[in-house]
C-alpha cells in the first residue's frame, strides 16, 4: 500500500501526457475568453469592395505628398486631406498607403514578426538523421512519433521566411529530448516522443534527430546574414519524463522483481497486448526502487517516486506545483547541488559540475550557452508562471551578459542586436502591464487575440475596438509589448477555426498583422495548413507537417500571396505594430499607426 499514491502520481502524468497541453507547452487549458464583452463572433463575410475609395490621411500625410499603395503600386498625391486610389483586384479591398519617399526604418520587437516553427513538423533537410537512439515510427498515424524536421531544413526554408516578411524566428527547444516515448493521449493510444522539444534531457546537446551543433550554428548565422533573429525556447519549469528505453539506457529506476521476463531486449521496443495500451508498461515499473537516485535526483526535482519530493498541484502552488506531474525543477532552492548521477555517466554530455551551484544555476548555465557560442538573439519562455520571478531576472541578467560575450568574439556579424529579448508564455495572460515586465521580461503572450480575430477575419472594422485598446494600453504612462496569435501549438489552428475556409484564412492575415505589438505567425497559417492526426489528444493535430506541397503545386497560392503583401509591408513599416493607432474615418475604415518618423495609413473598403 505505502507504493501505491507513489505509482498513482507518477502514472497519472503519463496517461494524461498530452491531452493536457501542459505537457508539451506548459498549459493546461485552451485559448482564453476575451476580457470582456466585445462581439466575436465571425457572423456573415462582408463583401470588400474593388471600387475606387477616397480615403482621409488625418496627420499621417501632409497636402502634396505623393503616396504609394503598396499592395498595387499605385500613387496618389494629397490633396485636402485625402488620396483617392482603387484597392488591387485580389487586396480583399485593402489599401496600404505609404510614402513614396519613405525612410528605410530601424528593427523594433513590437513591430516585429515572429514566425513560430515546430522543427520536427516544419521541414526535413536531411533523412539520414530522422531515427536516433532507437526511436521508431509507429506504423499507424505518427501522431507523437519524430517526423524528421530539422535545422538543416529550416536553414533551407530561411529565404521563405525572409520574403513572407519574418524578421524573427521561433524555434522549439533544440535540445536532446528523452530517448523513449511515453503512453499518448487520455486512451494511451500512440506513442509519444518529445518531439516537440519540451521533454530535455540533456540541455547542453541538440538532439541527433534536429541536427548537429553546427547545423544549429548555420542556422542561426543564415538568419542572421538575413535581418532574422532567432529567439530560441527555453523551459526551466521541468524536464523530461523517464521512459523505459532511457532507464535501460542510463540505468536509472528499477522494475518490479523478475518482470524483466516481459520486457523485449531493447526496453523501448515493448508493445502492448491487444487488450492493453500504450499506458500500461508502467504495471513494470517499480516507483520505490532505489536506482531512482541515479536519475535527475531529489535535490534537482520533485516527482513523488522513490525518495523523491511530491510536488503539489500547480493550481494550489504554481511555482513548486507539478504540471501534468512532470518533474519539478528546483529553482527555488539555494541549496548547492551536484550534476545528477545520470548526466555524471553520460558519454556525450557537456554538462560539468559547477562549483556550489544550484539547480537554478546549472539551468541558467546551460541555456545561456547557447547564447554564448550561437549568438541566439532572445528567449520564449515557457511556463514563466511556474517558475519564481528571481530565476527570470536572474536568465534574462546572463543571458545579455552572454550576448554581449558573443557580440564580442564575433565582430562581423550584423546580428545580433544589443539587446537579449525575452517574451513569457503566461497562460492566460491578456494585454496588461504585469509584473512580468519586472522581473526581465519584454514581452508576454496575448491569449485574447485568437478568439478576438475571428470577426477581423469576417470584416477588418470588427477590430478597431481591439486595436483601439490594445493601443491605449501598450502606449499608455507605462509602455510595453505583447505578442499575439491566432494559432498555437497548445490550443487551435486558425484553419480548423475557418473551417479550412481560404476567404477567412486570408483576411485574418489583415486581422493579425494589424494588431498593435508584435504579430506570432504559426507555421502554415499562411498557407492554410490543415489541423493533422490527433487521437485521443485534441492538441496533437496543431503540429501536422509544414504542407508543402500545397505551397509548391500552387493550391496555397492564393492564400499565401496575400499572406506575403501584408507582411512585407509589415516588415517595411514597424509603425504597424510598434506605432500608435489613430482611427481616421468609418466608411470606409481607416486608421494611421505613427512611430517616430514612421507612418502608414490603412483602408478598406466594404460594399
Amino acid at each position: 500500500m505505502s507504493q501505491t499514491p507513489k505509482k498513482i502520481r507518477f502514472t497519472a502524468s503519463l496517461v494524461t501526457c498530452l491531452s493536457l497541453a501542459g505537457c508539451a507547452g506548459g498549459q493546461f487549458e485552451t485559448a482564453a475568453p476575451p476580457s470582456d464583452n466585445r462581439a466575436v463572433s465571425t457572423g456573415g463575410m462582408c463583401t470588400a469592395t474593388q471600387a475606387e475609395m477616397t480615403v482621409t490621411v488625418g496627420n499621417a500625410f501632409k497636402d502634396g505628398d505623393w503616396v504609394r499603395d503598396y499592395y498595387s503600386g499605385n500613387k496618389a498625391q494629397v490633396i485636402n486631406g485625402q488620396v483617392t486610389l482603387t484597392p488591387a483586384s485580389d487586396a480583399e479591398g485593402l489599401l496600404l498607403l505609404e510614402a513614396v519617399d519613405a525612410p528605410e526604418q530601424s528593427f523594433t520587437w513590437a513591430g516585429a514578426t515572429v514566425y513560430f516553427t515546430v522543427t520536427d513538423r516544419f521541414a526535413n533537410g536531411r533523412t539520414d538523421n530522422d531515427l536516433n537512439y532507437g526511436r521508431k515510427p509507429d506504423g499507424m498515424d505518427e501522431i507523437g512519433t519524430f517526423h524528421g524536421g530539422d535545422f538543416a531544413g529550416l536553414t533551407q526554408k530561411l529565404d521563405y521566411l525572409k520574403d513572407l516578411g519574418v524578421n524573427a524566428v521561433w524555434v522549439t527547444p533544440p535540445f536532446e529530448q528523452i530517448h523513449g516515448w511515453v503512453g499518448g493521449g487520455d486512451q494511451g493510444d500512440f506513442q509519444h516522443y518529445g518531439y516537440h522539444g519540451y521533454y530535455a534531457l540533456d540541455f547542453t546537446r541538440p538532439d541527433a534527430n534536429f541536427g548537429t551543433r553546427e547545423e544549429f550554428r548555420t542556422l542561426v548565422e543564415e538568419a542572421h546574414a538575413r535581418g532574422i533573429r532567432v529567439v530560441m525556447d527555453v523551459v526551466m519549469n521541468h524536464p523530461g519524463y523517464a521512459t523505459l528505453q532511457d532507464m535501460q539506457t542510463f540505468n536509472v529506476g528499477g522494475l518490479r522483481e523478475g518482470f524483466e521476463k516481459h520486457l523485449p531486449e531493447q526496453w523501448g521496443d515493448w508493445r502492448p497486448e491487444s487488450w492493453e495500451n500504450f499506458h500500461a508498461y508502467h504495471a513494470l515499473i517499480d516507483y520505490d526502487h532505489p536506482g531512482w537516485a541515479n536519475w535527475w535526483g531529489k535535490d534537482w526535482v520533485r516527482a513523488g517516486i522513490g525518495d523523491y519530493d511530491t510536488p503539489p498541484k500547480a493550481s494550489i502552488d504554481p511555482v513548486r506545483g507539478s504540471l501534468a506531474f512532470l518533474p519539478d525543477f528546483k529553482t527555488e532552492s539555494t541549496q548547492a547541488v551536484d550534476l545528477p548521477i545520470f548526466l555524471q555517466n553520460k558519454e556525450n554530455t557537456r554538462a560539468t559540475q559547477l562549483e556550489d551551484a544550484t539547480a537554478r544555476d546549472y539551468l541558467v548555465t546551460w541555456l545561456t550557452d547557447w547564447v554564448r557560442e550561437f549568438g541566439v538573439d532572445g528567449f520564449r519562455v515557457d511556463t514563466a508562471k511556474h517558475v519564481e520571478p528571481e530565476a527570470w531576472k536572474q536568465l534574462k541578467t546572463k543571458a545579455q551578459n552572454a550576448l554581449d560575450t558573443y557580440r564580442a568574439n564575433n565582430p562581423g556579424q550584423p546580428l545580433p542586436a544589443e539587446e537579449f529579448w525575452m517574451v513569457a508564455e503566461v497562460f492566460p495572460h491578456t494585454v496588461t502591464r504585469s509584473s512580468y515586465f519586472d522581473a526581465g521580461f519584454d514581452a508576454v503572450i496575448n491569449f485574447d487575440l485568437q478568439e478576438e480575430a475571428q470577426a477581423g477575419a469576417a470584416c477588418l472594422p470588427a477590430m478597431e475596438p481591439i486595436y483601439s485598446e490594445y493601443s491605449d494600453k501598450m502606449h499608455g504612462d507605462k509602455p510595453f509589448n505583447v505578442m499575439s496569435y491566432i494559432s498555437s501549438h497548445d490550443t487551435q489552428l486558425f484553419s480548423r477555426i475557418a473551417e479550412n475556409k481560404p476567404a477567412m484564412q486570408k483576411r485574418v492575415a489583415a486581422a493579425l498583422l494589424f494588431t498593435p505589438g508584435t504579430s506570432q505567425i504559426f507555421y502554415g497559417d499562411e498557407s492554410g495548413r490543415a489541423f493533422g492526426p490527433t487521437g485521443s489528444d485534441g492538441h496533437q493535430g496543431t503540429r501536422s507537417d509544414m504542407n508543402w506541397a500545397d505551397i509548391e503545386n500552387g493550391t496555397a497560392q492564393p492564400v499565401l500571396s496575400h499572406w506575403t503583401k501584408l507582411g512585407q509591408f509589415r516588415a517595411r513599416h514597424p509603425a504597424i505594430g510598434a506605432g500608435e493607432h489613430k482611427q481616421l474615418s468609418t466608411k470606409p475604415y481607416v486608421f494611421s499607426r505613427t512611430h517616430g518618423d514612421d507612418r502608414v495609413v490603412i483602408a478598406f473598403g466594404k460594399e
